[in-house]
């Protein structure tokens, strides 16, 4: 399905202006998201309860900054969202089966930090939705990885507020350093729920502290099990991922 995509968006690169190519790429990669998603439903690998998202359709321009337990975490969000542009990492915009469609909408790459934050707050100033996860970077460290100042800084200086989502599941399949060849227990369930809105401050640290802190009281509160990937030690009692 993606390669599928990536070979149809990549005429449409070099043809249409960036207004069009961009809701074009995003609609496309909503509605693929949506039937692989649905797919997994219906063969009974998966079970999605991912509906919180849609209370977020319409809203102001928004930092969206969830956990990243695992590999599927960008598809439940635009799944769900449309109007979104993602951060995503250079390799993968560069990857055959993605990198075209990503290009299309509009995604923005990682790899050069000024460029990152000024193409999002751009994003932003135009009206759209942000997806941006805060760790980076897949959990390897229970219950959630130490956050980067990208979010903070791109609110900062966008004015927008950050809302943070949690997503949770019940196994830690696709985590970092799962391999693709290994089989998991199956049907496996997936939920999201919205946090708390975070707005934006000028000191860009004091609120990445504050989002770390948050995400990881909530996470210790609520989380099934550890992150994806996560082990319990018995020797410290501490997790460590895998």
């Amino acid at each position: 399905m993606t390669l599928t995509c990536s070979l149809l968006a990549m005429p449409l690169l070099y043809v249409l202006p960036k207004r069009r190519a961009a809701p074009l790429g995003r609609w496309t990669i909503t509605h693929t998201s949506r039937i692989y998603l649905g797919t997994l439903e219906l063969i009974g690998a998966c079970r999605f309860d991912i509906e919180a998202l849609d209370a977020l359709r319409g809203e102001q321009p928004l930092v969206i900054a969830p956990n990243h337990p695992g590999l599927l975490d960008a598809l439940l969000v635009t799944s769900r969202l449309t109007n979104i542009a993602c951060v995503m990492k250079a390799d993968i915009v560069d990857n055959v089966f993605l990198g075209a469609s990503a290009r299309l909408a509009g995604y923005i790459r990682n790899d050069a930090q000024l460029s990152m934050i000024k193409q999002a707050v751009a994003e932003l100033t135009s009206g759209s939705h942000l997806l941006l996860f805060p760790e980076g970077t897949r959990t390897t460290r229970w219950p959630i990885n130490a956050c980067t100042p990208a979010a903070a800084l791109i609110a900062s200086r966008a004015k927008v507020p950050i809302q943070t989502v949690f997503i949770e599941t019940d196994s830690p399949y696709l985590g970092k350093g799962w391999s693709l060849l290994r089989r998991p227990t199956m049907p496996i369930t997936y939920r999201i729920r919205l946090g708390h809105r975070f707005a934006p401050v000028e000191q860009a640290r004091v609120l990445t502290v504050e989002l770390e802190r948050y995400f990881t009281d909530e996470l210790r509160r609520t989380s099934r099990l550890p992150a994806a990937g996560c082990i319990v030690e018995a020797p410290s009692g501490g997790p460590r991922c895998q």
